[in-house]
């Protein structure tokens, strides 16, 4: 027995929902995985945030049509798919996949879409590479503490070297008024 108009609908409904959540979306060709195995991916993409559905090509394409960050994802549409909709760590879901993938090796990376992009294969492998949210606000906390330190040891270099251009203005002094005074006995 096939599914009813309604249960489609809410199908699609629930991918729309969880697609305006999601900061990447992997299309993944998963031709005969056994339960098991589908089992144990869903289970290795729990830690990232990700959400690893099943749906028929038609209705992820009713879920895409109209949202223009997703509509990417419609070349990518074809055959036996599994969608990985990421919504925390790109980065995590992205290597926990490749593991997977390492391990079964009955599965295929078709591609996938980020802001708005189609990415190929080789594109997700990239975004593995990049550092994570955590590094990069790592990298700017210790940039913003590093501007104020260096402006602290600037606004108190320029007082020191005032007083030591302060300190040695009567030294100078002295030493002019002396070769003066030494060159007017000799010129008399």
């Amino acid at each position: 027995m096939g599914r009813t108009r309604e249960d489609k609908e809410h199908i699609v409904e629930r991918l729309k929902t969880t697609l305006s959540q999601s900061q990447l979306g992997l299309v993944i060709e998963y031709q005969g995985l056994s339960v098991a195995e589908m089992t144990d991916l869903r289970r290795r993409m729990q830690p990232s945030g990700t959400q690893c559905r099943m749906a028929k090509n038609t209705l992820m394409e009713l879920a895409v049509r109209e949202d223009p960050q997703w509509q990417p994802m419609r070349k990518f549409l074809k055959g036996a798919s599994i969608f990985l909709l990421v919504q925390e760590d790109m980065k995590g879901a992205i290597k926990a996949y490749q593991e997977f993938q390492r391990v079964s090796k009955k599965t295929e990376l078709r591609g996938g879409v980020f802001s708005g992009q189609a990415l190929t294969p080789d594109d997700v492998k990239a975004l593995t590479e990049l550092p994570s949210r955590e590094e990069l606000m790592g990298r700017i906390a210790g940039a913003l503490v590093a501007v104020p330190t260096r402006l602290a040891v600037g606004l108190h270099a320029v007082p020191t070297q005032l007083a030591v251009g302060v300190q040695e203005v009567p030294g100078s002094l002295v030493r002019a008024i002396r070769a003066v005074s030494e060159r007017e006995p000799a010129a008399s």
